[in-house]
């Protein structure tokens, strides 16, 4: 039965497939900290990616990047990645999603990932299903999250669309208690946005988005969506028994 925080000992590992190195736990590595898990970082560029350690992992999560969820011929990682998350997301196991993490997911449970109607970047809420209003995400309504995304990811068979937009109508599923996707960002505080912006210079530009909306956009949107984003992971965290 899933419990508040099941486990206080730092005894179990969250492990966190990071495709960029600026783009990383941000708010929510204290999160798992203090509900007793170690972070330990899989750097899929520099790193192998063995489906053993990811099988065995109590939680994962898997993280964004600029590189595309079907650019295995390009990326050869991300071939062994898909598999392994195969292997993982068969056994039912808590694994959280976010944008190509998401998109990850969706492809490794049988979905496609498509070009969207149009690149998405910048601060706008979501709008949540019904499913959703009655999901994790219902602490995200009205609130401002971060989209930076070119693709889309379907809907897997027996999974819950959670979040649409207009530019994109698949935003959140989930596959039971266990497996979240995200296609924006909650994670990202205010403060790293600086990161963001030197190291997606040439998407700004080609989107013709001066890096001043982005940086007043993530300070208003900051103070609720921080507040929001830790209480729709802490939710989701105790549904799924992590």
């Amino acid at each position: 039965m899933p419990t508040d925080i099941a486990d206080t000992s730092p005894s179990r590992t969250a492990l966190v497939i990071q495709h960029l190195g600026f783009e990383d736990l941000g708010l929510l590595e204290p999160l798992l900290h203090e509900r007793g898990y170690l972070t330990r970082y899989l750097d899929v560029a520099t790193q192998p990616v063995d489906t053993a350690p990811v099988r065995a992992a109590e939680l994962v999560v898997v993280l964004g990047g600029p590189v595309g969820a079907n650019d295995a011929d390009r990326y050869p990682f991300l071939a062994d990645e898909l598999a392994a998350l195969r292997t993982r997301l068969a056994d039912g196991s808590a694994t959280l999603g976010i944008c190509l993490g998401a998109q990850l997911l969706a492809r490794a449970l049988g979905a496609q990932v498509t070009p969207g109607a149009a690149r998405e970047i910048g601060y706008a809420p979501v709008r949540l299903t019904p499913e959703g209003a009655a999901s994790p995400l219902r602490h995200l309504a009205g609130v401002p999250v971060l989209h930076w995304h070119n693709d889309m990811f379907g809907i897997p068979e027996n999974a819950q669309l959670l979040a649409d937009t207009p530019t994109c109508p698949h935003q959140a599923f989930a596959l039971g208690t266990q497996i979240l996707a995200l296609q924006f960002h909650l994670e990202t505080p205010a403060q790293d946005i600086e990161r963001w912006l030197v190291g997606h210079a040439e998407a700004l530009a080609a989107a013709d988005i001066h890096p001043a909306e982005l940086r007043r956009s993530a300070s208003e949107a900051a103070p609720e969506l921080h507040t929001r984003a830790i209480a729709t992971i802490t939710e989701w965290l105790t549904a799924a028994g992590c």
